[in-house]
């Protein structure tokens, strides 16, 4: 369904992004024997400043490589004109994913010195974490750029008058147009959001306004029977009292 739009763009940078973060992860903690910390930093800092490289710096570049073999290759060994557009964007997509982690790698460091003074720091690179990379894939995906379907030397803006404009490698790019989510197409496999249970507070993806599409919600009251209050009783068994309580749920019309 619905291949080659911005939420499968989202889904293909999420992804790479995903595979780069475990693997690293994998690696700093000694997990992999084929890779572990990052080595290249050992030894360097700024002594005259008070810092120094230590520590487990998170190494993703075995990541990034790992990353790219498992999901770019598949892509490579695909022939055919029909799918070169569709196959180069997904490429693109991938990276993009890897560049975000790439690009959010963050410096921590630990102090040291008589009474917590920090007169020499030890610091080490480390990945932000993947909610933090998936907030900045996020940003790219409601500001995704739609492509021209007809590749030629390289991937290119659809709207002509912006086509001066470079496509940057943490662009994401899809194709085509996507589908209306909100209403059911069983051919496409989208279920829509009628009957959708939603939050009528909040400004959220879940909330009443954005799920229902503007269609506006419907209210009920459910009413819920558990157990509360149990009291342990010597010996030897537990006392509850039955409570019942009434909330209202939205769903949308």
């Amino acid at each position: 369904c619905c291949a080659g739009t911005k939420e499968t763009a989202f889904i293909s940078a999420v992804t790479a992004a995903g595979l780069v973060h475990s693997v690293t992860r994998w690696c700093s903690a000694g997990n992999v024997t084929e890779c572990s910390c990052d080595v290249t930093l050992r030894h360097g800092g700024s002594a005259s400043e008070g810092w120094h490289w230590g520590g487990c710096s998170d190494d993703i570049h075995y990541g990034m490589s790992f990353s790219r073999k498992f999901l770019d290759v598949p892509f490579k060994n695909v022939t055919g004109k029909s799918g070169s557009g569709l196959v180069a964007m997904n490429l693109h997509n991938n990276e993009a994913g890897r560049q975000a982690v790439a690009k959010l790698m963050s410096v921590d460091c630990r102090c040291h010195g008589v009474s917590g003074s920090c007169a020499v720091k030890t610091c080490w690179k480390t990945m932000s974490s993947f909610e933090k990379i998936g907030r900045f894939l996020k940003d790219k995906y409601e500001n995704s750029i739609q492509i021209s379907d007809r590749l030629k030397k390289k991937l290119r803006r659809k709207e002509k008058s912006q086509r001066k404009i470079p496509i940057g490698k943490e662009d994401l790019l899809y194709v085509n147009k996507s589908p209306n989510y909100c209403v059911e197409d069983q051919k496409l496999g989208i279920p829509g959001t009628q009957g959708r249970e939603c939050n009528r507070t909040s400004q959220g993806p879940e909330g009443c306004n954005l799920l229902c599409c503007g269609r506006g919600y419907n209210t009920h009251v459910v009413r819920h029977v558990e157990r509360c209050e149990c009291k342990f009783v010597w010996c030897c068994y537990v006392r509850c009292r039955r409570c019942e309580t009434m909330t209202d749920v939205h769903t949308c019309k």
